[in-house]
């Protein structure tokens, strides 16, 4: 473990001096292939970087924050596009935007700010319960997950089924308090308004919902003008704008396939599989499905939610058991993920005590 934290030291210190040769070097080369040419290293480094880590929970954040997310944002800053640009007041704004999963909240529209003055001196109350409700419900999650973790100690007199069921939770849940746990110490110092990374994607009422609305939103307003935007502006050329929306929908998930590929590669050191690819080009396309039968319809028709809802749910569930989960388990990093929480708070206990010796203060 403690090799392990060096390592994870070193990694974050390359990472954020590559940032700085970003932010004082590389964003005042003119916008497009040379400054995309100048940034072909970082791109390297990020995507190797996470390679010198092997634990579960230093590993998985280190490889989604850099080799995926950094590089993204990295390759919109090379057009003067996304997150970094135009270029941030402060250097350690832009490191923090550029390598963790944080997304600032856009301005409201002119129409809004010109609004009565009651309105405007009322917003930031309305803001306060939203905090207090996220937070708390930030609290049970971690609950849900300690019991989560609890329940493996008797996974050998549960179903499969069960099993499956407690990895599809555990995975959101880890992920949702991963993340926020990330953006909280930045939010809390330089005082940004965070856009939520995720929006309670259990009550997703379709594909294009859970995808689109609730699940990592971060990842989608990244994929969504890498991706998404550039191959509907092609499709449109090509096949009108009609239905431009579908390949690139298809290619939006195709290319997040196989970004978790990579980010599976770091976790298994094993040559892919390409199931997971497959996960997401199968929901591409049962994605792009219902975006035609919705257009097809025309509101004319639909599912109430208390039946759409839970078949959304189930949808997920069985084909991340087909598809997503297996490369993990016959790799044994489920195992491996849930071992490390008890060397984790071994690791606490012994360094760092939760007493004081009597008679010192």
């Amino acid at each position: 473990m403690d090799a392990e934290i060096k390592n994870f030291i070193k990694v974050w210190i390359t990472a954020i001096t590559s940032l700085c040769y970003c932010y004082y070097i590389v964003a005042r080369i003119p916008r497009g292939m040379i400054r995309l040419f100048f940034l072909l290293p970082i791109f390297y480094l990020f995507t190797m970087l996470p390679c010198n880590l092997n634990s579960f929970h230093l590993g998985a954040p280190t490889a989604f924050f850099l080799g995926w997310l950094g590089n993204f944002k990295l390759l919109l800053f090379a057009f003067d596009q996304g997150p970094l640009s135009p270029p941030l007041p402060k250097l350690l704004h832009f490191i923090s935007i550029a390598c963790l999963p944080i997304k600032l909240k856009q301005d409201p529209p002119p129409n809004t700010k010109n609004n009565k003055n009651s309105s405007h001196k009322s917003t930031p109350k309305s803001h306060n319960p939203t905090k207090m409700t996220r937070s708390m419900l930030l609290v049970i999650k971690a609950l849900f997950l300690a019991m989560i973790i609890r329940a493996y100690n008797h996974r050998s007199n549960l179903h499969p089924y069960v099993i499956l069921a407690l990895y599809c939770c555990h995975i959101y849940l880890a992920v949702e308090i991963v993340l926020a746990l990330a953006a909280a110490p930045v939010q809390a110092i330089f005082g940004f308004e965070i856009e939520p990374q995720f929006n309670e994607p259990y009550f997703a009422t379709s594909l294009q919902d859970f995808w689109g609305h609730r699940w990592n939103i971060m990842v989608t307003s990244i994929l969504r003008p890498t991706v998404y935007i550039p191959i509907r502006c092609i499709s449109a050329n090509v096949i009108g704008s009609r239905w431009a929306a579908l390949p690139a929908i298809i290619s939006t998930f195709i290319v997040s396939g196989l970004a978790h590929e990579v980010i599976y590669f770091y976790f298994t050191r094993v040559h892919p599989t390409w199931e997971v690819t497959w996960f997401f080009v199968l929901h591409g396309m049962c994605t792009a499905i219902e975006v035609v039968v919705k257009k097809a319809v025309a509101n004319k028709w639909r599912l109430h939610r208390a039946i759409s809802g839970p078949l959304t749910i189930v949808f997920m569930a069985v084909t991340g058991g087909w598809l997503f989960f297996p490369q993990l388990i016959r790799n044994g990093v489920d195992m491996k993920a849930i071992e490390e929480y008890s060397i984790l708070v071994d690791f606490v206990k012994v360094n760092l005590p939760l007493h004081l010796p009597l008679g010192k203060s």
